[in-house]
């Protein structure tokens, strides 16, 4: 069994002496282990020098929240992906769901941010998932479809072997609601399904599949044991140390288990 990825998602939280504190914290409950599960840590942009430097120390890899669409230019406010790897960053989270609604990003635009991480062999980390309505009316399958053909099926196989992709069901992010491990699984097993389909039986097992929304120390195990559920993109969890350890823990054990 390949082993479990964890990643958490900071959002735009903490100062400067907290997120040192965090990092610090996680770094010395990491280093007690003897890790299977591998751990990302995802923190704003202004702590992403921070968190490498503490990385290199230590059992897990630094993520970014976002990049530009563009590779560079006259976009004031925007940070490149050429940027986040002269940093070592080795993950990018693109696709989020609250970029889609606050910043209005369509399946296009992640497309673009997906091909300037590629450029410069970063890991995009790939949002997908449907909103409450949605889910409501039995569209979601479709949905997801048609963000993940839109956003990653113009990429080649051996590119498309870098990217992570996580579920986030959009009514269940920070709204203390979570996905049935029944739903879970069903989502998941499909994503898979359609990656099969485009890129056969072994790139569709080695991909990475995320569960995002309201995951946390109560529901991570059931969540993590489902068969098509790799791991977890973790939002408000991830910035209390503890709750992100237990997570992590959780993942350790289905695999000891399995």
């Amino acid at each position: 069994m390949k082993s479990k990825l964890v990643i958490g998602n900071w959002k735009m939280n903490k100062s400067f002496e907290e997120a040192e504190d965090l990092i610090s914290d996680i770094q010395d409950k990491l280093e007690s282990w003897s890790l299977q599960t591998a751990v990302v840590i995802c923190p704003p942009f202004p702590y992403l020098e921070l968190a490498t430097d503490h990385a290199d120390e230590s059992d897990f890899e630094v993520g970014a929240q976002n990049c530009s669409e563009f590779e560079n230019g006259a976009f004031t406010g925007e940070v490149s992906a050429s940027m986040l790897a002269e940093l070592d960053v080795n993950f990018c989270i693109v696709g989020h769901s609250e970029r889609r609604k606050y910043f209005h990003e369509s399946n296009d635009t992640i497309a673009k941010k997906i091909d300037q991480l590629m450029k410069q062999n970063l890991i995009p980390v790939f949002c997908c998932g449907e909103l409450l309505e949605e889910r409501k009316s039995g569209n979601h399958l479709e949905i997801v479809e048609k963000q993940i053909t839109e956003s990653l099926f113009h990429l080649s196989k051996e590119h498309f072997e870098q990217v992570v992709i996580a579920y986030e069901p959009v009514w269940a992010i920070g709204t203390g609601e979570t996905a049935t491990p029944e739903q879970a699984q069903e989502m998941h097993y499909f994503i898979r399904s359609l990656i099969e389909k485009k890129f056969g039986t072994e790139t569709a097992y080695n991909c990475y599949i995320l569960y995002g929304g309201s995951c946390n120390a109560k529901n991570a195990l059931e969540l993590l044991s489902q068969p098509d559920v790799d791991g977890g993109l973790i939002g408000g969890a991830s910035l209390k140390s503890d709750e992100f350890i237990s997570i992590i823990e959780a993942a350790e054990t289905v695999l000891k288990e399995d």
